[in-house]
């Protein structure tokens, strides 16, 4: 029996709301956890959460450390989470990449297939500017949005030092970057098996004449980057550079097909056309795009705002998307299949009506699922929370 059957589905619907979950325990088997809560270790708000589960089976969550606020802009660090049971129990909050008054953020984790490292891309950029300022062309390179890489060698213990890779990735009249947020994708199958895959968006600077700021939606596009050692060396994939303001896609979410291509999926940032998700295709790893992004209807329960992707393994195993499914609003966390690729997503199952934004997918095991997503009672960004889903049985 595949992932969620017919008869679960029926069964759970709608879960248990949040705040009538058991405490999670290892000992017990749990539902759910509370890796980060608003006001913990000295951070106002968490926010932007990205999970992966490593080879020992270590699950990693990491998110944005908010200082001073929820705000986007500030002293914001990277920090990290680990957990040795599936995500019933968590260890120490750890910063991963200090912002020391700037912002770093939007985590884009990866475990890189040949080596078992744990390659971390992140963004950067100075905590006295803002995104509208970045888009406007207001700023300095040095201040503007820069983009890093980290390695782990043990597991998520240690990490290295952030590199900065923003000339390998970032062409000359760009503005704003931003890196997932979420999981990245190591390519398994085909002839570019082992790349490491981050699907990733930025803002391009008006043409020469235009009246336009910068700041419009219209110069949002999606791309990748690439990398074919590991994460030690990065190049640009596919660029999307439509900016016609009318399919502007924005945070992106990628995996792998069974059938060895990629599926992308975007938020669409304003955009003109009906909905408010994107998706497309790459048959060769990233490089290039087989369509462009287009309208996913299947998904018009979505508002605008991130959500995840997550090809399940498997025969006959589904492509999952999560995220909040009240259209003009951030609530009611969900989560949809698709058994045709992509093509097409039906919901399977509505977490709780609370409040939700942002989310990411994560296999921990042949049975089980998990989701890392903010949640709250009165708002969306009071707790990241971590739910762990059956995946069926055999």
């Amino acid at each position: 029996m595949t992932f969620l059957s017919r008869t679960l589905l029926a069964a759970t619907v709608l879960l248990t709301p949040l705040t009538a979950l058991p405490p999670a325990s290892a000992a017990t088997g749990c539902t759910a956890s509370l890796p980060y809560a608003s006001g913990q270790d000295g951070y106002d708000t968490f926010r932007i959460p990205a999970a992966v589960t490593t080879g020992r089976g270590t699950v990693l969550a990491f998110a944005e450390g908010r200082h001073h606020g929820a705000g986007d802009t500030g002293h914001i660090d990277v920090v990290l989470r680990r957990s040795g049971d599936g995500g019933c129990t968590w260890g120490p909050l750890r910063v991963v990449a200090a912002g020391r008054g700037d912002t770093r953020g939007n985590p884009a984790p990866v475990v890189d297939p040949r080596t078992g490292d744990v390659v971390l891309v992140t963004c950067f950029n100075s905590g006295a500017v803002t995104e509208a300022q970045i888009m406007r062309g207001e700023v300095t390179p040095r201040q503007s949005r820069r983009v890093f890489v980290q390695r782990s060698r043990d597991d998520g213990r240690h990490f290295t030092a952030p590199r900065d890779i923003t000339g390998e990735v970032k062409p000359a009249g760009w503005r704003w970057y931003a890196t997932g947020p979420g999981h990245a994708v190591a390519l398994t199958r085909g002839r570019h098996a082992g790349r490491l895959v981050v699907p990733a968006d930025h803002s391009a600077a008006p043409p020469a004449g235009s009246p336009d700021t910068g700041q419009e939606a219209r110069y949002y596009g999606a791309h990748a980057l690439l990398s074919d050692d590991g994460g030690r060396t990065w190049r640009p994939g596919f660029v999307d550079a439509s900016y016609d303001g009318v399919d502007n896609a924005n945070e992106s979410t990628a995996t792998q097909l069974p059938d060895g291509r990629l599926y992308f999926g975007s938020r669409d940032q304003n955009g003109t056309s009906t909905g408010n998700r994107l998706d497309t295709y790459s048959g060769d790893g990233g490089e290039t795009l087989d369509r462009p992004y287009a309208v996913q209807h299947t998904l018009d329960d979505v508002p605008v705002v991130e959500g995840s992707v997550l090809q399940l393994r498997g025969p006959d195993a589904p492509l999952l998307f999560s995220g909040p499914s009240v259209p003009t609003a951030r609530r009611a966390m969900a989560i949809w299949r698709s058994t045709d690729g992509g093509a097409t997503f039906t919901k399977a199952l509505t977490l709780s009506r609370q409040p939700a934004a942002y989310s990411d997918l994560v296999q921990l095991g042949r049975h089980t699922v998990g989701i890392l997503y903010e949640t709250g009672t009165t708002g969306a960004y009071e707790t990241i929370e971590f739910r762990r889903l059956p995946a069926g049985t055999p």
